[in-house]
């Protein structure tokens, strides 16, 4: 006689979220039964989880911890995964049609032959492979990050107020250039690790559309350069640390 297999779905804190119990049980049957459930997995403790093709659509997985879960081919589609620790995930041919991925950490994931179609909030705290951006349809929208030294661009001393649009008409499109004409954006690590040192950080988070993007340059390490961008708010230098250690799982 087979015997029921328990399992149960742990937050990183330590507390279960969610049990299910079943004849020759998996996670991936008891992660598909929590989300069917409306499950909440908030802050769920993923990692290293075999989820391949597993339906996981509409999960809320904000600030789970999936570092270097195997999601290739999973149904992610309107997936809550803000915040969430994807580092190293494998994201091959996973479907994240409008996926919510603001401040999810992407480094080294997998995203080839992703759907990211319609995916919203497409602002990573890193990401690796910053040219699949120009592969997203021309209307979406993203967001990325500046800092501001003494309130003002270190490189071009240009101010920025919140809620308000900048354009450039003088841009360069040469992609041998790391740093030239138009509005540079980062990643928020980027921002981070370029400001270390500098006194008086703030950061402005910036909303742009694919179509804006005007060079991806070579071997960039998380800088780019855009036509537009809309300033979303400005934080302190410490509350994007704050956010870089939440996402990341680093420890200050």
């Amino acid at each position: 006689m087979r015997k029921k297999i328990k399992i149960d779905i742990m937050s990183i804190y330590g507390n279960v979220l969610f049990s299910y119990e079943s004849v020759d049980n998996t996670l991936k049957k008891t992660m598909e039964k929590a989300v069917g459930w409306r499950a909440n997995l908030r802050g769920a403790n993923l990692r290293g989880a075999d989820l391949r093709r597993a339906d996981l659509r509409e999960a809320n997985l904000r600030e789970a911890n999936l570092w270097g879960a195997n999601l290739r081919e999973a149904d992610l589609r309107e997936a809550n995964l803000r915040e969430a620790n994807l580092w190293g995930a494998n994201l091959q041919e996973a479907d994240l049609w409008r996926a919510d991925l603001w401040g999810a950490n992407l480094r080294e994931a997998n995203l080839r032959e992703a759907n990211l179609w319609g995916a919203e909030n497409l602002q990573p705290i890193y990401f690796d492979n910053l040219y699949s951006l120009r592969l997203l349809p021309q209307k979406t929208k993203l967001t990325f990050w500046k800092y501001l030294e003494d309130g003002k661009s270190p490189y071009k001393f240009a101010e920025y107020k919140v809620g308000k649009t900048y354009k450039v008409k003088d841009f360069s499109t040469d992609e041998n250039e790391g740093c030239d004409a138009g509005l540079n954006v980062a990643t928020l690590m980027w921002c981070l690790r370029d400001s270390v040192n500098k006194e008086n950080i703030e950061l402005i988070e910036v909303e742009f559309k694919v179509s804006d993007i005007v060079a991806v340059p070579y071997y960039t390490d998380g800088k780019f350069r855009v036509k537009q961008f809309k300033v979303i708010r400005k934080i302190s230098r410490k509350k994007g640390m704050d956010i870089m250690y939440k996402i990341s799982g680093f420890k200050k």
